[in-house]
This record gives structure tokens, sequence and C-alpha cells, in this order.
């Protein structure tokens, strides 16, 4: 027998020995076979997947508040009827609207605000107002920052769909009065002043106005 037949029934051989192999490793397949089925899956562990995915904790809520409290649920309301409204959006609009407003007051410029108050605060403010000017009375203020913004309460009238959410503040600002003769009448000049407020911002949920009314004001 020659060399190159030899090498050829070798070969051969070896082939045989692998298609063995491969036939006792994956079996055979004859037509379409269905895939095997998993093991199903625990309905106690299906159901707390789906929570987790789809019924799971808002986390732009509970950042804020305290998750189950009623100021949770009144936000949950909020986002319900109207989907564009973020807790943390309404925070950041806060922010600015409390320096706006609180620099608006300390400088007797109430005309720019005016439409981001209710009727009682803007009568409040004025007042306010016009007792300084009518002493000659001069505020003269800068703002420094917010020191502290966290939601203390929120409700929601599902009926009406009016929804009222207070805010604390702390805050730092520069502010002196003066009288017609420049006289300081009031704090000192350069000295920071810490202030604290509670105000609560009110809007009917779903309106076209996107703004926030500022209702109350406290301490």
């Amino acid at each position: 027998m020659n060399q190159p037949l030899i090498q050829l029934l070798v070969l051969a051989a070896i082939a045989v020995f692998l298609i063995l192999r491969l036939k006792s490793v994956l079996g055979t397949r004859d037509g379409f076979e269905k895939p095997v089925a998993r093991e199903a899956e625990p309905k106690e562990n299906r159901r707390r997947s789906f929570e987790v995915i789809d019924g799971g904790p808002d986390h732009d809520i509970i950042d804020h508040v305290e998750d189950g409290s009623s100021a949770a649920r009144a936000l949950a309301e909020m986002k319900r009827v109207e989907s564009s409204f973020g807790v943390a959006d309404f925070l950041q609009g806060a922010r600015g609207a409390y320096e706006m407003i609180l620099m608006g007051f300390e400088r007797g410029d109430l005309a720019p605000i005016k439409p981001f108050l209710s009727a009682d605060v803007y009568e409040a403010f004025a007042g306010v107002v016009e007792e300084r000017a009518a002493k000659g009375y001069k505020v003269e203020a800068d703002f420094i920052g917010i020191r502290e913004l966290a939601i203390a309460d929120a409700t929601f009238d599902g009926k009406s769909g009016e929804a009222e959410i207070t805010v604390r503040f702390a805050a730092e600002l520069t502010s002196v009065v003066r009288d017609n003769a420049g006289e300081v009448v009031e704090g000192k000049v350069g000295e920071i002043k810490r202030i604290k407020d509670v105000w609560t911002f009110a809007r009917k949920m779903g309106a076209n106005d996107p703004n926030w009314e500022l209702v109350a004001t406290g301490e």
C-alpha cells in the first residue's frame, strides 16, 4: 500500500471519529423541533420584577418628600393630571422665583413680579412698600444666594385641579434702609443677613398658564 493511500485512510478514520463524537454531544435534529422551555419563573418573582419596572418608586417625588406621605400622594396626582410636571423642575423654578420676588419687594419694584403674586400677597407687599415711601425710606439690597430649598408640604384638590406646594427657603442677602438724608436707619452696610421663609405656591394643573402664584408667606 503506497504512502498517499495510507494518509487518505487515516484522514477518513479521523473524520468518522469526529462525526460520531459530535453526534454524541449535540444529538440529532429531524425536522422542526420546539425549543426547550425554561422552567417557569415563580409568580412571586414575576410580580416583584413587574413592580420594579412598572410600579417602582418615583424618585422625582421621594427625593423631595417622604415616600407614602400625603405630600407624596398629592405630587403624584399632580403628575398624573399633568404629565409634563416635574418636582425637580418646579423647585428649580421656585428658586428663581424666590430671588426675583424677594428682591422686587425689598427694592419696592412690584410691577415685574405682580403676575406671580396672588391678589392678597400683592396687597400685603404693596402696603409695606407704600409705608416705606411715606417715611422717605429706601432699601438697598443685594441677593447672595439660597442655602436651603425644600418642600414642606403639598396638597391637591382632584375636583378643582388646584395644587399647592409649600417650600422652605433659607437665604442670605445684604440689606440696609436709608432715609431721605441717606442715613442708614436699619441694617449695616456689607452685613450678611440670613433669612428664612416658608412660601406657598398655587396653580391649577392642566391649565395653559404654566406660572405658579405665590399665595402665602410665612416663617
